[in-house]
């Protein structure tokens, strides 16, 4: 299973990795950023964290060399102070969250988030809690449904298309709800699959992913120290909207300094080796 750690050079560098640092891989993964900087560290430690368990096992396995730099734990951003309190470490010299989705989740049946999966329509970052998509999408009202693929998938045929979701009900699989959207709007030249929107929503909605980024931002001046560096890698506009004007709170505080005065972008090299890496948008700052 090949793995392309997005914009993994930019990431290094913002960072400034120090050889005795400790930092944090909010979103660990397969472990690409997580590896990349454990290669750094001498006497410095990394704790990777994500809420997915199964990528962690996958990174777990793909980091043995380094696994005396690295501490592995599951869980959600909004329990990371408490973990580092666990863990009896301070703030962390740096940290970095990419929030996009792994092509390893994509491309596994039993997730759900593929357009061609038949067996399950899960969706669930961390599978041990919550509620699947079938289950949201088989229960909720149809207004419900709309304003969810509106605010969180920023769909214009919401109404439309949630109107074909609750008229198909029973959805099987996520294979039958690209279906179901694909009858109920017209073709396009578009690149983008027409459910793109819809399933986007609906992951965002059944992993909180909007709630766990506001709270990871709320308590970045905890999680990383005077002179630390945090890194973010969002992948649509809601999440970047999210980061850009957290970013420019803590600058006009004082509190921060933003190092991309420009977002960065992934160079047309790295898109053509990693397609999905094309809408990356990469903003760093240094704690002050």
């Amino acid at each position: 299973m090949q793995h392309y750690p997005v914009m993994l050079d930019e990431v290094l560098s913002y960072l400034d990795v120090r050889p005795e640092g400790v930092y944090i891989d909010a979103t660990a993964g397969l472990g690409g950023h997580t590896g990349a900087i454990a290669r750094r560290l001498t006497a410095g430690r990394v704790i990777a964290n994500d809420q997915d368990a199964d990528s962690l096992a996958e990174a777990r396995r793909r980091l043995e060399p380094y696994a005396d730099r690295i501490t592995f734990r599951h869980g959600r951003f909004s329990e990371l102070p408490q973990a580092l309190e666990e863990l009896g470490v301070g703030p962390a010299d740096g940290l970095v969250a990419d929030l996009g989705v792994s092509y390893y989740q994509l491309t596994d049946p039993e997730r759900g988030f593929s357009f061609s999966a038949e067996e399950s329509l899960d969706m669930r970052m961390d599978r041990s809690r919550g509620v699947t998509a079938a289950e949201l999408i088989n229960r909720i009202a149809e207004r419900e449904l709309a304003d969810i693929l509106f605010s969180y998938g920023e769909e214009r045929r919401a109404r439309k298309l949630a109107r074909a979701v609750v008229k198909a009900r029973p959805i099987r699989s996520a294979a039958h709800l690209a279906r179901v959207i694909e009858s109920a709007v017209p073709s396009s030249r578009s690149r983008l699959h027409p459910a793109t929107r819809t399933f986007m929503a609906l992951r965002i909605y059944v992993n909180r992913e909007l709630e766990e980024l506001d709270a990871l931002l709320d308590v970045l001046p905890a999680l990383v120290r005077k002179g630390g560096r945090a890194v973010f890698l969002t992948f649509h506009s809601l999440e970047d909207r999210k980061v850009k004007r957290k970013f420019q709170s803590l600058a006009r505080g004082g509190r921060a300094r933003i190092l991309t005065k420009h977002v960065v972008r992934p160079s047309e090299e790295e898109i053509r080796e990693n397609p999905p890496s094309r809408s990356a948008k990469l903003r760093a700052l240094e704690m002050l």
